[in-house]
């Protein structure tokens, strides 16, 4: 006796080619999640390179910070000699694993070249790293000069989340503090994360990010979410008006430095889907018996409805979709133009949230 009903064979084709999809999709968006242009500072002059020594001094700086990712969150190296030498370095979110840290900064050379075009100095910010160079004699910026900044649209109301809000930002600066450069955690519904470039001491590190947080406090008030990046740290924190979910306390905002879990949602994500696709896959092996068993029987399995037309996915460079456009950023310096790839807001528009 038969206990449950099998579906249609096209009905399962429908159903097993929605499930691949799923995992498709779910797959690219995890690996978009730390490869996403946040923005980019070029320098306004480009080389003078008539033997071409900059352009292979670049790319030999470019292969080798590569290379070092796969083993490294940060690395700081010089290429060429004299006036010609480059330097440059990355640095990878803490909560990343080395393969994904490899692949942040792999991508870091190509969006360098496409939206600086080889200048003297560029910076690259990911959502899961950073790369920059600079080369040889070029001027520095102090260490805690704003490079860009967003805050998010959404404005809390009501009383206490200016207070909630410092919190959970100090929660940053002592986490920071404790050596480890790389911070990330929760606080009364606010996921807050912070990082400082790998070179810095603790100290420094600590009144970097203790810059970024009071830039925070004054420039976004109580937008709800916002993102704080200096020369030498960063900072990013969301108010869940329910609950920080358990996929940000896992990890997640951008740059790089140690600690965390981030992969943890991402393998979560990963056994979900593979467990629907797997439950398909034993539905299409019964859907086989049962074809199988009616055929022995005499009787020609009866398909209903016109045949499953299999449809096609696009699994193409975001960064190609995506409508960019110039930006002037506060602090940035006459050296520098800015790249802002869409909007940091958690939830959209809206008057305020309730807290």
């Amino acid at each position: 006796m038969c206990l449950f009903s099998f579906p249609s064979s096209s009905s399962l084709a429908t159903t097993l080619f929605s499930l691949l999809s799923l995992s498709l999709l779910t797959t690219t968006v995890i690996s978009a999640d730390y490869t996403t242009l946040v923005y980019k500072g070029c320098a306004d002059q480009k080389f003078q390179d008539r033997t071409g020594v900059y352009a292979q001094n670049l790319e030999t700086l470019f292969k080798t910070l590569v290379s070092q990712s796969s083993t490294a969150k940060f690395y700081k190296t010089t290429a060429g000699q004299s006036q010609s030498a480059i330097t440059g370095l990355f640095q990878c979110r803490g909560d990343l694993s080395n393969s994904d840290c490899n692949n942040c900064v792999g991508k870091t050379p190509d969006i360098s070249r496409k939206v600086c075009d080889n200048t003297i100095a560029a910076r690259v910010q990911l959502t899961g790293c950073y790369m920059r160079y600079e080369v040889s004699g070029f001027s520095q910026v102090s260490g805690t000069e704003l490079l860009y900044k967003v805050c998010g649209s959404t404005r809390a109301s009501g009383t206490g989340f200016e207070d909630r809000l410092g919190s959970a930002l100090g929660e940053i600066e002592k986490g920071v503090a404790s050596g480890s450069g790389f911070y990330t955690g929760s606080y009364e519904s606010v996921f807050v994360l912070g990082q400082c470039e790998g070179d810095l001491g603790s100290g420094d590190c600590g009144d970097c990010v203790k810059s970024a947080v009071d830039r925070a406090k004054s420039d976004c008030g109580t937008s709800i979410s916002g993102q704080i990046y200096l020369q030498m740290c960063y900072i990013t924190y969301t108010y869940y008006p329910n609950g920080v979910p358990s996929e940000s306390t896992s990890g997640g905002g951008a740059g790089g430095g140690g600690g965390g879990g981030g992969r943890n949602a991402q393998k979560t994500v990963a056994i979900v889907v593979g467990g629907v696709a797997g439950f398909g896959l034993v539905i299409a092996f019964l859907m086989v018996l049962k074809s199988a068993f009616m055929n022995r029987g005499g009787k020609r399995p009866k398909f209903d409805g016109p045949t499953c037309k299999q449809g096609k996915y696009k699994n193409g460079d975001e960064s190609d979709d995506v409508d960019v456009s110039e930006y002037a950023v506060d602090g940035m310096g006459e050296d520098f133009t800015a790249l802002v790839v869409g909007e940091f807001d958690c939830f959209g528009g809206g008057s305020g949230v309730a807290i």
